[in-house]
């Protein structure tokens, strides 16, 4: 690849959150200046558990991430259990996945992930010349012409390339021209938190042995589905439970706003396992999780501008892939402009990083959509062949563990940008002969008769 013309780029990120502060890692790391702009006061996050499975942990030990720091939970398991009894129906062991697929399932606090890249992102130590952070800063409009970003209060920016990773609600999104089309889910979910001491004085199962995801119920066609995670090194057990949306319709109130009444938590589950729903009674901070379902979208970047996670891809959480997502994407725009590949064009750059991600967030967003309502389709589960409940839509489309581990990023970057490179080379010339040049016949390449 030609570096002769590689040229440190001044970027804008559109938000601070966990994808946000991932790009900024890996835009600092291939030599660019990032400037990180969060429309709030502080560049933090709330409330959940993120899974982070080898796909996207691989991306934080090339980056040089003190994983540490995120205080995870490495996972062992995922076991599916009975609704009522709460017996395992069926366990996919992760004892031999370091092995396998280099790296570990590492399951994080949201606040913790965030302070981990965070540090990475803005410190001193690392590749790169640290991000800058600003805070209130809330995007209005791009001048699309001038790649200047004209802030809320005032302020206008002008970058090199600006990346849009300001989550579901994204204004960059709008600003490139992109309506979602989207609707409600069938189901809703309340979050909750559990304390892992506080549940074992009570003398309750203590779940964060297993060091497992956990599921009880999302068998076909059903919406019930109660799903724990264990973070802070198994201090804390992150339950997500869903429940058909007739039951509870929160898909317009945002996290963050007041907290729900732990009767609503446990109204859906009457027949619930005992040990599972004596958990949820002792929950703490029950918020809403808006659960809307989108379409893919046509494209993620124009011209100087991109979308990253959340912006570009909203998904559903049922293959736990949205964090790792927006990790991969980062990852992309990391390689695409670093010395070895970019060529000082960020249009073709970008143009690239379509072509890169878009095919692979676009199969797990319908993967993640089919596993909502049926839990055979959830990596993992998908290939209990033998257990009795096994049942996918297409066994020849399931979303497998292979194909999101065993990715080869850098080798999909190589042959999409040679592709890409290819067809304005094949643009220019005629039987390896540049247009416009003259022959000494007085012949011009390309002229018309």
């Amino acid at each position: 690849m030609n570096t002769s013309s590689w040229r440190r780029l001044n970027v804008a990120v559109i938000g601070g959150g966990i994808g946000g502060m991932s790009v900024a890692i890996a835009l600092r790391r291939a030599g660019h200046e990032v400037t990180i702009y969060e429309k709030s006061d502080f560049a933090g996050e709330v409330g959940a558990s993120v899974s982070c499975a080898a796909n996207g942990t691989r991306w934080l030990h090339e980056w040089g991430v003190d994983v540490a720091k995120g205080d995870p939970v490495v996972l062992k398991k995922l076991i599916n259990r009975d609704w009522k009894t709460g017996e395992p129906v069926s366990v996919y062991d992760l004892d031999d996945y370091e092995k396998r697929w280099g790296y570990v399932y590492n399951m994080f606090h949201r606040q913790y992930m965030h302070a981990m890249l965070k540090d990475s992102a803005l410190l001193d130590e690392g590749e790169g010349i640290p991000a800058k952070l600003l805070v209130n800063h809330k995007c209005r409009d791009i001048d699309m012409r001038t790649n200047t970003i004209t802030f809320e209060n005032g302020v206008t920016a002008q970058h090199d390339l600006i990346i849009g990773a300001d989550g579901i609600g994204s204004a960059v999104r709008g600003i490139l021209g992109i309506r979602p089309e989207k609707r409600p889910s069938d189901s809703s979910c309340l979050h909750t938190n559990v304390d892992a001491d506080e549940a074992a004085r009570l003398g309750l199962t203590n779940y964060s042995q297993d060091s497992a995801l956990e599921y009880w119920g999302g068998q076909e066609g059903k919406w019930d589905k109660i799903v724990l995670s264990p973070c802070n090194g198994g201090k804390l057990l992150s339950y997500y439970c869903f429940f058909p949306r007739e039951q509870g319709d929160f898909s317009t109130q945002a996290w963050g706003a007041e907290g729900r009444p732990v009767e609503d938590l446990l109204k859906p589950y009457p027949q619930l396992d005992r040990q599972v729903f004596k958990h949820l009674e002792i929950g703490k901070e029950i918020q809403p999780w808006r659960l809307w379902v989108h379409d893919p979208y046509p494209y993620i970047q124009k011209g100087k501008v991109c979308l990253l996670g959340d912006a570009g891809h909203p998904m559903m959480p049922h293959q736990s892939q949205g964090a790792c997502m927006a990790i991969e994407d980062a990852a992309a725009l990391g390689i695409l402009f670093n010395k070895k590949y970019f060529n000082g064009d960020v249009v073709e750059s970008l143009a690239v990083y379509e072509t890169v991600r878009l095919p692979r967030v676009t199969r797990v967003q319908a993967a993640a959509a089919k596993a909502a309502y049926n839990i055979n389709e959830r990596i993992g589960f998908s290939v209990n062949k033998d257990t009795p409940t096994y049942k996918v839509e297409d066994p020849k489309k399931v979303l497998t563990i292979e194909e999101m581990n065993a990715y080869d990023m850098y080798r999909d970057v190589e042959e999409k940008l040679a592709t890409v490179r290819g067809r304005k080379y094949e643009d220019k010339f005629i039987c390896g002969l540049p247009i416009g040049m003259e022959l000494p016949s007085g012949i011009i390449i390309g002229a018309s008769a």
